[in-house]
């Protein structure tokens, strides 16, 4: 490859992402470690499936990928795993358990990466909530906070497992102004502090245009500058 990838979260080259029709073509795409990149693009256009893509979600028809040094194009299912403990995924469902305290829904992620240290784990979920201003939230359950605060829950969660990169999907779709606003700063004081990659998909120009970093967009199937 002509690219130092190492250098790299995410490299890809004349990649094409399909399920059941083409979705994206040709997508050539480098984001550096460290970037801050929005994704934007109409309803349809493609975004979440490139999201997807990129934690092996949807397999890459054709092309060069690689995320966070793990090549997506020969992934094996045991390597999937691996490849997820690198990323922090903010789902725009959100996929909160509710049966579950929230400092449990943040220690369920570092168990089921293999971490068994008790105090360990404490000190992780605990030193999260504080970076998102929560850490008086951790026993209560999902359902008794407001969309913002489980928001926030979410990207702690995401941030749990110190990972390279945040992959977040329309973080800010459900919120009010003043809200989004509170989570796109956290993420560019995580991106700025830990030096940790973010792509984020989103339909909020305000907050791009506020919060000024590079942009890529799906159109009509293929990823522009």
């Amino acid at each position: 490859m002509e690219t130092n990838e190492s250098q790299l979260s995410v490299y890809m080259k004349n990649v094409c992402l399909a399920y059941d029709k083409t979705v994206l073509t040709d997508v050539n795409l480098n984001i550096k470690k460290g970037e801050f990149v929005y994704l934007i693009g109409k309803t349809g256009a493609g975004k979440s499936t490139l999201l997807r893509c990129l934690y092996a979600d949807v397999a890459i028809g054709s092309g060069e990928a690689s995320v966070c040094g793990f090549n997506l194009k020969n992934i094996s299912k045991k390597n999937i795993p691996l490849l997820r403990r690198k990323l922090g995924i903010v789902f725009q469902d959100m996929q909160l358990l509710n049966d579950r305290t929230v400092y449990e829904n943040l220690a369920f992620v570092l168990k089921a990466t293999g971490n068994k240290d008790k105090n360990f784990i404490k000190e992780r979920v605990t030193q999260c909530l504080k970076d998102v201003g929560l850490d008086d939230k951790a026993a209560v359950y999902p359902y008794n906070l407001s969309e913002g605060e489980m928001q926030r829950i979410v990207l702690a969660r995401a941030m749990v497992n110190s990972p390279e990169m945040i992959i977040a999907d329309e973080p800010t779709g459900n919120l009010d102004p003043i809200t989004s606003e509170e989570i796109v700063k956290l993420l560019f004081r995580l991106n700025k502090e830990k030096g940790t990659t973010v792509l984020m998909a989103t339909h909020d120009y305000l907050i791009i245009n506020d919060f000024r970093s590079r942009v890529i967009s799906c159109e009509d199937g293929r990823i522009i500058e």
